[in-house]
């Protein structure tokens, strides 16, 4: 009995698979699908339906078309044996004896007694597996990362240690296709009906690669603000997704190679929050209060500082307050770089010197009218 369906199975299977088949992109594809088989197309306006051929044999002459955007790789038993990645349509030629065909040119004997002896050996299967596969090379989107708790970097713009919890998300590039397969794709995924998606939760590899990027967040952030190029800025990494997407890639590159041996590279980043510490906040209020006065960065804490002496001055001592913090001030000379303007010895009665040093103040924002006409009032002796 075991003979009769093998031998059934093996000239059924044989005539079956003597026709050629065209394949293409399968349909309801999501935009991040990375890799998934090529499958024949079925039936066009009632034609062309095979519906008995082998699911792991492809006949010689067979039609494959490469869309826009995607690369073609090749099986033959496990071992990838060809790529194409310009679109157009391609044959599949094989030496297998399973993909000859009476359709391609191979002769009745070596088409089907060769082929169905050889497949009665395995029972009536082909002992053979041929696939397809196409592979995306645009940017896959909607990759995202977040962290649950802060995380911490050198700042060159603050000149310390800051820390944050943020969240975006990056799109993901596959520059080296056969890297890709060999080095990371489970083989799971190299089955006919399997599509990579690298934002399937329900798939390991990709989630291995979420928690390779955030353990890339810190020394991605301290690379890009301590990068001079940048001008040091931590503001501007929400709108440079680009130059964020350059450190980022690099901090993972440097940490878990993923373009040199998995053939995988971040093209750009969107970064949706950056929620600092209750320090860094603090501290890029200060740096922010004092640009605003002054415009020097160097000496931006001191400055702050006396800054926030003055407005107490200003509120507990009235004029005669301000006046003090400005004479503290001129002995303070250019300590830290602090650049206040020190009047001569010989001009400290002078009522136009006095008067000038006031309306400075006054348009600061350092005093009010009433101290300034107070002050005016005093110096002129009126």
């Amino acid at each position: 009995m075991g003979l009769i369906q093998a031998v059934a199975g093996s000239i059924g299977g044989t005539l079956a698979d003597q026709w050629k088949d065209f394949y293409t992109v399968p349909a309801g594809l999501p935009a991040t699908a990375a890799l998934f088989a090529a499958v024949p197309q079925g039936s066009n306006a009632g034609r062309g339906s095979n519906t008995h051929g082998s699911s792991n044999i492809i006949t010689n002459g067979s039609k494959i078309v490469v869309p826009e955007g995607y690369g073609l790789l090749l099986f033959q038993d496990g071992r990838i044996t060809g790529f194409a990645a310009e679109p157009g349509g391609y044959e599949w030629r094989s030496d297998d004896l399973n993909s000859q065909s009476v359709f391609s040119g191979g002769g009745l004997v070596d088409a089907l007694i060769k082929q169905s002896w050889e497949r009665f050996k395995f029972g009536g299967q082909p002992g053979s597996q041929q696939a397809a596969f196409f592979v995306s090379l645009k940017e896959l989107p909607d990759n995202r990362f977040g962290t649950q708790s802060e995380i911490y970097w050198d700042d060159g713009f603050l000149n310390t240690q800051v820390g944050a919890v943020t969240r975006g998300s990056y799109t993901l590039k596959i520059v080296d296709p056969i890297l890709f397969v060999k080095n990371f794709v489970p083989a799971s995924y190299l089955q006919p009906g399997q599509v990579f998606d690298f934002t399937d939760l329900d798939n390991a590899a990709a989630s291995q690669l979420f928690n390779e990027v955030v353990g890339s967040l810190a020394p991605a952030f301290s690379a890009y603000t301590n990068d001079p190029g940048k001008g040091n800025r931590i503001a501007k990494l929400q709108q440079d997704s680009l130059g964020f997407a350059k450190s980022l890639s690099d901090a993972v590159e440097q940490g878990y190679q993923w373009k040199s041996d998995r053939g995988l590279a971040i093209v750009k980043t969107a970064i949706v929050s950056i929620e600092y510490d209750a320090n860094t906040r603090e501290l890029l209020k200060n740096v922010q209060r004092a640009d605003a006065l002054s415009g020097a960065r160097g000496n931006s804490n001191l400055q702050a500082s006396v800054a926030a002496g003055m407005q107490a001055a200003g509120e507990n001592g009235g004029a005669a307050g301000m006046m003090g913090i400005g004479m503290a001030s001129g002995m303070m000379g250019g300590i830290g770089g602090l650049q206040q303007p020190v009047a001569p010895a010989a001009a400290a009665d002078d009522p136009v010197a006095k008067l000038k040093k006031a309306k400075e103040m006054l348009d600061l924002g350092l005093i009010t009218q009433a101290d300034y006409d107070a002050l005016k009032t005093k110096a002129l002796g009126l």
